[in-house]
């Protein structure tokens, strides 16, 4: 954690220092503490039936669970989705595959290599957390038979389903009232690996639904078929909903953006997760020509900067 607190600090001189990016998408780097790597993808038979899938005509194979999602259309936002066409020198998308790998390496190093669960979150609003959760999902089911569930768990603003051109409902409100089951909110992308549930109808007491512990039992269900699971939380400083949410997941990535998270929140989001699994920070926005890869490398060989991103 204090070498967290140290990149913090950093970033923090850098702000007071520099003036304030234009709006707009920007470079971003991404410091993440190396400790374990994603497994290959699951290999279940699709003969044999996956752990936690009973319906009511009993369990199902890995295929079935699958083919059980609908596939509406989707429209992806270009401007924001990276990883929507074939070029592969787009704009950040590169800083993208350093945070995968960085991803892997943590759970490498993982004990039975368990951690499939990340929660995505920032210390503020408009620091680009749902672009990075939604393009770290897309990168992730680029690479060969990879599966990847990516949750809208912010119920108060959900936007995750404007940058893929997804329905928004139902979606996980519906889920956790009872009103649907999960067959009915998981969307299947157009990319085949790549799965949604969309925050779906606004509610006025999303703390108290995310408490009821629905999620965390989903989330448990389903993690043996997918690679990894991205779940997209509220900011951490004004309300408490992050916190709940990291219950449901292994690790927690905090996005911050560069010269305009005030240190000192920043600083307070992570003491947030004190006691969970704080993986690491990705410094979003940066400006071109902007880094700090140099000082990380040099003082810090274990952490792992990437020097450019987008919002």
């Amino acid at each position: 954690m204090s070498r967290i607190h140290e990149a913090l600090k950093k970033a923090e001189q850098e702000r007071a220092s520099e003036p304030r990016p234009e709006a707009g998408p920007r470079a971003a780097e991404a410091a993440v503490v190396p400790r374990e790597a994603f497994p290959p993808a699951a290999t279940e038979s699709t003969t044999k039936p996956v752990p936690g899938t009973e319906t009511r005509t009993g369990p199902l194979t890995l295929e079935g669970v699958l083919a059980s999602c609908h596939q509406p259309r989707w429209s992806p936002d270009p401007q924001m989705m990276l990883f929507q066409n074939s070029q592969n020198h787009v704009n950040g998308a590169e800083e993208f595959r350093t945070l995968r790998s960085r991803l892997y390496q943590i759970r490498e190093k993982q004990p039975l290599r368990t951690m499939r669960t990340l929660l995505v979150t920032s210390a503020l609003p408009g620091e680009g957390k749902t672009l990075v959760a939604a393009n770290l999902a897309h990168v992730i089911v680029r690479q060969h038979e990879r599966r990847a569930l990516l949750i809208d768990g912010d119920l108060r603003w959900s936007r995750l389903h404007r940058l893929l051109g997804a329905p928004a409902a139902p979606g996980l409100s519906e889920y956790l009232r009872g009103e649907a089951d999960e067959f009915a909110v998981i969307q299947r992308g157009p990319q085949g690996n790549l799965f949604f549930i969309p925050g779906g109808k606004s509610v006025s007491n999303p703390a108290e639904l995310i408490g009821t512990g629905r999620l965390k039992s989903l989330v448990q269900r389903r993690a043996p078929i997918f690679d990894w699971i991205i779940v997209d939380s509220p900011p951490v400083i004004p309300v408490s909903d992050a916190t709940l949410l990291a219950e449901a997941c292994d690790g927690v990535l905090i996005v911050v953006r560069a010269a305009s998270t005030p240190f000192d929140l920043a600083q307070k989001a992570c003491h947030e997760f004190r006691d969970r699994h704080l993986l690491g920070v990705v410094f979003n926005q940066v400006r071109p020509g902007v880094g700090y890869s140099s000082y990380y490398f040099k003082h810090y060989p274990d952490l792992q900067v990437a020097k450019k991103g987008k919002d």
